[in-house]
């Protein structure tokens, strides 16, 4: 084109006398006639840029001209919601988890401790027969056992101990609950032989009740150590009391049957539990309670009583 070439060369028209033609500089609004200030170049090319005139028509950014078009509103950035924060994690707690419940311990006594005991026989943890009684000798029983389970050592049996040892062992026997007197009843007495007798072994430490020669029941028993002897002889059953405390000892003595002055036939908690590890103050002990219960019932005052060796 001849304009975009004379301009590249730097010469431009001139005005008649040799004055340069100059542009009249562009306008940023119409003229009266509506005709843009700003047109094509008054010289007949186009604009030296190639492109409409930069001031009176399109933005060279590509926008409409900011004085003399509609101004197009300024792009709103985009709103970038603020991060949500973190849940806080719970606080661990420093409390420690509950105890699970005892339900047999120390002093306990009753049907319960008999399964309890005849359970733990079963599986070698006790090894005695069944007494009902929760003695030393059970506390000792029941922590082998928790040992042997991982429990903790307590001697206490609580519901974790009580459901373990279910899972392991099976519902005892009448016979594994309440077995025969561990120990051999000796050969009765000849006087024993007639009557309604209690006839006591001190050799073979049992008791036997008998009526007319016949035993119905026997049971083990213990004694008076060297320093409290149990006597030895023909007695009568002169009063009996369920729930005798002694006066002397200030010890219970449950179902006892008086034979001669302070001396009788009782049931013994502290046998029940240790066994012949211990000795009375001259009584006769009784190890079982279901035993001495069922006999409590049947003696009456004046039944004999027979101690011998």
């Amino acid at each position: 084109m001849l304009t975009v070439t004379l301009l590249a060369a730097g010469c431009a028209p001139e005005e008649e006398g040799g004055a340069q033609r100059v542009a009249p500089p562009a306008t940023d609004s119409p003229t009266a006639d509506g005709k843009p200030g700003g047109g094509a170049n008054p010289g007949g090319g186009a604009n030296p840029g190639g492109g409409a005139n930069p001031g009176g028509g399109a933005n060279p950014g590509g926008g409409a001209n900011p004085g003399g078009g509609a101004s197009s509103p300024a792009a709103t950035p985009a709103t970038i919601p603020p991060e949500a924060s973190p849940s806080p994690a719970p606080a661990e707690s420093t409390e420690a988890p509950p105890k699970p419940r005892v339900l047999m311990s120390t002093g306990s006594q009753g049907a319960q401790i008999r399964e309890l005991q005849a359970r733990l026989r079963q599986i070698g943890h006790f090894d005695r027969s069944p007494t009902g009684y929760y003695g030393s000798v059970t506390v000792t029983a029941v922590q082998s056992f928790q040992g042997k389970r991982g429990l903790p050592r307590t001697g206490g049996t609580d519901t974790v101990t009580w459901q373990k040892l279910l899972g392991m062992t099976r519902k005892p026997t009448a016979a594994e609950l309440t077995p025969p007197t561990e120990r051999v009843a000796a050969e009765p007495d000849k006087r024993c032989m007639t009557g309604r007798v209690l006839c006591i072994s001190k050799n073979s430490r049992t008791l036997s009740w008998m009526i007319d020669g016949r035993v119905l029941s026997s049971m083990d028993v213990r004694f008076g150590s060297q320093y409290t002897p149990t006597r030895e002889g023909t007695f009568s059953v002169y009063w009996k009391s369920r729930h005798h405390v002694s006066t002397l000892y200030d010890t219970p003595m449950p179902y006892a049957m008086f034979f001669s002055g302070g001396q009788a036939v009782h049931y013994s908690p502290d046998f029940a539990a240790s066994g012949y590890n211990g000795a009375s103050h001259g009584c006769v002990n009784v190890r079982e309670e279901g035993k001495i219960a069922s006999l409590f019932a049947q003696v009456k005052n004046g039944d004999k009583v027979v101690i011998y060796w």
